[in-house]
């Protein structure tokens, strides 16, 4: 059911995909192309604020800048998931594996390489900042509208 909660917590998240990937392309090496990764970030806030954020609220701030700032971590895990998978089906175009099974592994190790760049202060202050006032923003709109 669609509620108000669920249309700001899918916004708020939206809007901190899209600048937590902004944040997070000037720490990747230099020939990586970037192509449509802030705007997939964003679509997938929007899918983890809707589904994540959305139908906990209403249990008060507290609880709301916590599930807030989970969401934020689940954003993170998979979005690493999401492009190590990409990655990952890339390279194997490319015949670098010798079998599935190394494919499948290389996953965590692509997922490992690209969080140790996600060390930046300005990703992790959006991250934390954008999780906690997604959560709290939220939380007074499932108590104002209903």
């Amino acid at each position: 059911m669609p509620t108000g909660a669920k249309l700001i917590a899918a916004v708020a998240f939206a809007i901190v995909g899209w600048l937590a990937a902004l944040a997070y392309i000037p720490q990747l090496p230099e020939s990586t192309r970037t192509g449509y990764f802030p705007q997939i970030m964003a679509a997938l806030g929007f899918v983890l604020g809707w589904l994540t954020l959305g139908p906990h609220m209403g249990r008060g701030y507290s609880e709301a800048a916590s599930l807030g700032v989970r969401t934020s971590l689940l954003l993170v895990f998979w979005g690493l998931l999401g492009f190590a998978i990409y990655f990952m089906v890339q390279r194997s175009t490319k015949m670098i594996y010798d079998n599935a099974g190394v494919a499948a592994l290389d996953v965590p190790m692509l997922m490992l390489q690209y969080g140790r760049l996600m060390g930046s202060v300005e990703l992790i202050a959006v991250l934390a900042v954008g999780g906690l006032l997604g959560g709290l923003a939220a939380e007074f709109t499932s108590r104002r509208w209903r």
